[in-house]
């Protein structure tokens, strides 16, 4: 069970927190379908980052892999510098779209659609011109070897079982969950209880009222824009971080896709969020780790036993785990769009003499 509850994790951290950023552009009243591209963008400017700077020494961190145990403190810095500037990449690359969507007051989708083409593309490009191969990646060791947080970095000797709550919460896990968590709680309350927020989510549902109260509808459309990207940059480079290895090779295994069902099978409100993150989690996980996964903590591994039966190993083999989470999105967005409600202004371009 703590296997199942930390690699569940592991994977609702970036539909989370990437959800929310799609909250963000939405209630400010304009339609972010280019969390793809943007995860994408972020997931590549943070591979590119640990290259550059393991190559170049920055910090001395070549020499604090000599010692992960002395030095984790150090990684984990380091870490939240990356996660940093991915977050502004994300925003730089959202530009794109809040310029379009607000100024030229372009088709949402399609420009969101653009920018989902563009970014693979663009990235692949710039693989291959810096790294020249297809896929970039750390330039030394792994991420679990230099970002994962492990018990004997704490003062826990490394046999010793901490109980469920120290392995499930503190034993190879990554910062980036708990930084993440912590930073949905954040921008959540900032979202529902402060001024900023209020003026937000009105220019989503009524920007022409908004306006007439003396706010700035471009002005704050462009904020939430900023920090959908922002949220979305940094959620590819947790993705990548967490599942990938830190290899960012044009591809999320649409993440992006599955947040935007998170977050309209959530209602565009934080805590359905999260709660609907946990859900497709659970079944990225059962996706990804069905060779490995003890639910119990009894030995059985059913899913592979499953896969491995001569009768049922028809039906349940690993491609039908692969593609249980997207068809949950399927199935999950037929029978809650009707009730879900959008902002009522997104995807409208703002022009001051309607009313």
């Amino acid at each position: 069970m703590s296997f199942l509850i930390s690699k569940t994790l592991v994977y609702a951290i970036p539909l989370m927190i990437v959800a929310l950023a799609g909250v963000f552009a939405e209630r400010s009243g304009v339609i972010n379908l280019a969390l793809e591209g943007i995860m994408i963008f972020g997931a590549f400017v943070g591979a590119l980052t640990i290259n550059l700077m393991q190559q170049g020494n920055v910090f001395g961190i070549i020499d604090l892999s000599k010692d992960m145990a002395a030095n984790w403190g150090g990684m984990q810095l380091f870490l939240l510098l990356i996660m940093v500037i991915t977050a502004i990449a994300g925003a730089v690359f959202s530009l794109l779209l809040a310029f379009a969507a607000i100024n030229l007051k372009a088709d949402q989708t399609i420009g969101g659609t653009a920018l989902n083409m563009l970014s693979p593309a663009l990235v692949l490009f710039f693989i291959r011109l810096i790294a020249q191969q297809s896929e970039m990646r750390m330039y030394k060791d792994d991420a679990a070897t230099w970002f994962m947080v492990k018990k004997n970095m704490l003062g826990f000797d490394g046999s010793k079982d901490i109980g469920f709550f120290g392995e499930t919460f503190l034993n190879k896990v990554y910062l980036t969950t708990y930084f993440c968590i912590i930073l949905f709680v954040v921008l959540s309350i900032i979202l529902y209880k402060t001024r900023f927020g209020l003026r937000l989510r009105s220019c989503g549902e009524n920007p022409q009222a908004a306006a007439s109260l003396g706010i700035n509808v471009y002005k704050m459309r462009y904020s939430g824009v900023l920090i959908s990207g922002a949220l979305a940059g940094m959620g590819g480079f947790v993705y990548t971080l967490t599942t990938a290895n830190c290899v960012a090779n044009g591809d999320v295994a649409g993440f992006g896709f599955l947040a935007l069902a998170v977050m309209i099978f959530g209602n565009w409100k934080p805590l359905n969020i999260a709660g609907a993150a946990l859900l497709f989690g659970l079944f990225k996980c059962a996706a990804a780790g069905y060779d490995s996964l003890d639910i119990n903590g009894d030995g059985v591994k059913l899913l592979l036993n499953l896969s491995k039966d001569p009768t049922w190993g028809k039906i349940f083999n690993p491609h039908l785990y692969r593609l249980v989470p997207y068809v949950i999105s399927l199935l999950v967005l037929a029978f809650t769009s009707k009730k879900s409600r959008a902002p009522k202004a997104e995807g409208i371009p703002y022009d001051k003499g309607m009313r």
